[in-house]
């Protein structure tokens, strides 16, 4: 199978390292890549959010399979255009893809699906915004109703900065808080049949305690040995069959990775958003601990045969990863410092860059990367990830030291 792995973050290096392992893989393609992926895949560069030149080089590169691994070219439409090519593609259509791009249309599903989810409302000026507030208690949820690359929500007790966000957005979905743990789920489906893998928590605030602004994940670990044991029967009960079957009715079946974000609340699962695609860094951790081959699962979900999919198969122990952020981040990411120790065991590139004169490895994004480990157990999985990450130099970087340490520690509590 030759398979064309779209993107370059970390989520699609941790995506090419599994699929360049699939003994039924017989040639890795990547665009644009990273200097990562470069290890495992051959480099082409293309435009990812550009549906025609995206389903050419699929053409060129005779490929089998399309992994489409970022939100942006799934909304553009470029899943349709390859498989207009008759090639499979791992990842949804455009109109399906809305349930990640437009939070609203995401909501009008859950809602006709009876998914339980929070309280939302629409708002596109001022004054819609401050009515929607003053139905919630603080603290206010306000989100960016379009893609915004992980940093599109605000949660704040000041409403000040809850209209400020609003005001900066233009068209925001304002929603009652949920309270309680969060937890990620992945479901490949075919658009019928859905296989759940291992939830994950992530963490998406920039500073340890979960201070500071919202960002695209700052690090993640699995599995949850304090999430319910019926946890992933009870959602894929209550959300993710639903969801399918309302995508169906609508004539816009949704096949590919459908992410749920979720709440442990005093009342069960309730969802917090969807996503169309791998989540980031959550994948890191969840692929690293899957046994079963990753080309032939995407490939079965690709084609329509998820059903004769053998069960997955997990290795044994936890995964922990740990994002390596660029000065700056996420406000303002300073780029082009050079890295040492990038190229270790365990390092999952997101943002790097080879420097042209002399083949250095750079920073060149907010999230540069990430280190990533396993273990017997949660706390040895963690313990070597930080050693991964305390093996990397990046002038001006920083990194959460909390990832995992509640989970470690006994100390996540479910609410009621």
């Amino acid at each position: 199978m030759r398979v064309l792995l779209l993107g370059g973050g970390g989520r699609e290096h941790a995506l090419a390292l599994r699929l360049a392992d699939d003994p039924s893989v017989e040639a890795l393609f990547a665009a644009p890549g990273n200097p990562g992926i470069a290890g495992v895949a051959e480099l082409r560069a293309v435009d990812p959010v550009d549906p025609v030149a995206v389903a050419g080089l699929a053409v060129e590169v005779s490929a089998d399979l399309v992994v489409i691994g970022p939100e942006a070219p799934l909304v553009a439409g470029v899943a349709d255009a390859v498989r207009a090519k008759g090639i499979a593609v791992f990842g949804p259509s455009a109109e399906a893809a809305r349930l990640e791009g437009s939070k609203t249309f995401a909501k009008e599903v859950m809602t006709a699906a009876g998914v339980p989810t929070a309280r939302a409302y629409t708002c596109t000026d001022e004054a819609s915004t401050a009515a929607a507030l003053d139905r919630f208690d603080p603290p206010y949820v306000v989100k960016n109703d379009g893609l915004a690359a992980g940093k599109g929500v605000v949660v704040t007790d000041d409403r000040a900065v809850a209209e400020a966000h609003a005001r900066e957005c233009g068209r925001v979905v304002i929603e009652e808080y949920l309270s309680g743990p969060e937890v990620s789920l992945f479901v490949v489906t075919d658009g019928e049949t859905a296989v759940p893998l291992l939830p994950a928590q992530d963490f998406k605030r920039v500073g340890d305690d979960d201070s500071g602004p919202n960002t695209g994940g700052m690090g993640a670990y699995a599995p949850l040995s304090w999430a319910p044991a019926d946890l992933v029967d009870d959602v894929m009960r209550d959300v993710v069959h639903p969801t399918l079957t309302e995508m169906r009715r609508r004539g816009t079946p949704f096949a590919g990775l459908l992410y749920v974000g979720l709440a442990i609340t005093a009342d069960g699962p309730r969802v917090i958003e969807f996503n169309a695609r791998f989540g980031d860094p959550e994948t890191q951790v969840v692929l690293a601990l899957l046994e079963t081959p990753l080309g032939g699962l995407l490939h079965a979900a690709a084609s329509g045969s998820l059903v004769d999919h053998p069960p997955l198969r997990w290795r044994a122990g936890a995964a922990v990863t740990v994002v390596v952020a660029a000065e700056g981040y996420p406000a303002g990411p300073r780029t082009g410092d050079v890295i040492t120790g990038g190229e270790q065991p365990g390092v999952i590139h997101a943002g790097t860059a080879r420097r042209a004169t002399d083949g250095a490895l750079l920073s060149a994004g907010g999230r540069v990367l990430c280190g990533t480990a396993t273990g017997p157990d949660l706390a040895a999985a963690r313990d070597a990830a930080y050693q991964v990450v305390r093996g990397v130099t990046l002038s001006g970087s920083h990194y959460r030291r909390d990832i995992a340490a509640a989970a470690v520690d006994g100390r996540i509590a479910l609410p009621g």
